[in-house]
């Protein structure tokens, strides 16, 4: 096999795993705990899109700040961490 067809395939490879990855991070995924008291959906960027928590579990005002609340500490954290790995990476 010649060094040029490698790099071909390569190249190739490489455009199908940007792809693929391209179409994971439009994924979204719903966990729950509690018997579905408290659900999130994160997406395939491991972001946060939204928490869902129960109005059983408490007050309906303090509810939607809390959910707001939980949804922007954990994408901070999750960008900390991504800083991070890209940080050691370099």
């Amino acid at each position: 096999m010649n060094l040029q067809k490698m790099m071909k395939q390569a190249q190739e490879m490489q455009a199908k795993m940007a792809d693929m990855q391209a179409r994971l991070e439009q994924e979204e995924s719903e966990g729950s705990s509690g018997g579905g008291l408290v659900k999130i959906r994160i997406n395939g960027k491991n972001m946060m899109l939204k928490v869902s928590i129960d109005d059983s579990l408490m007050k309906a005002d303090e509810k939607e700040v809390l959910e707001d609340l939980l949804v922007a500490a954990y994408n901070d954290a999750r960008n900390k961490v991504d800083s991070a790995v890209a940080e050691q990476m370099n």
